[in-house]
């Protein structure tokens, strides 16, 4: 699908590699963008060093058409939102579309002073939205660890507990009558988590 006789992409950011992004894929998909356009980073947001984002920007030409599924897929904050709006927009000469927010179409505001700035204000506002909504999110984790750690709860992996056997199979080890990933073996634990638990004993 294209527009004006220009290319479509898509771009889907998840924030870790934990993430899945087929809701994005298929919302992307569905209104048409070829899978050979629609560029993916999975990492954080925390900046803008990310190879997919910055492959597409280089492809990315006047009166081509950008599709993200949420305005925070561009930025971290209010004003990084607002800044590769911009450079897409302006310096880029492309359109953009934000599929959660259909008055975010600028394919058809060229010539539409009152879109324009129905546009415009929108943006701000989900802008604004999606850096109070990220700094409540950090609030509240910052919140709820400090209330664990106040119950004496830890965090971190906790300590495997030793099998029953594991006097047995480190005195075994001990007199080198078995090496250590032997001993890891018996013991059901990776040979460096045995090695860990003799440095303890």
């Amino acid at each position: 699908m294209t527009f004006n006789n220009q290319k479509l992409y898509g771009y889907i950011r998840v924030s870790t590699r934990e993430q899945n992004e087929d809701r994005q894929l298929v919302a992307m998909k569905k209104f048409g963008v070829p899978s050979e356009n629609i560029f993916i980073d999975k990492q954080s947001g925390k900046d803008f060093k990310r190879p997919a984002y910055i492959e597409l920007l280089e492809k990315l030409k006047p009166t081509d058409t950008l599709v993200v599924k949420s305005i925070d897929r561009l930025g971290r904050n209010f004003y990084e939102i607002l800044e590769q709006w911009r450079l897409i927009t302006v310096e880029k000469q492309a359109y953009i579309v934000v599929l959660d927010m259909p008055l975010l179409d600028t394919r058809y505001q060229k010539d539409d002073l009152t879109s324009q700035l129905i546009s415009t204000l929108v943006l701000q506002l989900l802008s604004y939205v999606a850096q109070i909504e990220r700094d409540f999110i950090h609030q509240r984790q910052a919140e709820g660890i400090a209330a664990a750690k106040a119950k004496g709860i830890r965090f971190g992996r906790s300590t495997k507990d030793k099998p029953d056997n594991y006097e047995e199979v480190f005195n075994e080890w001990r007199k080198e009558k078995i090496s250590a990933r032997e001993a890891g073996r018996r013991l059901q634990v990776d040979y460096k988590t045995f090695l860990k638990w003799t440095r303890n004993k």
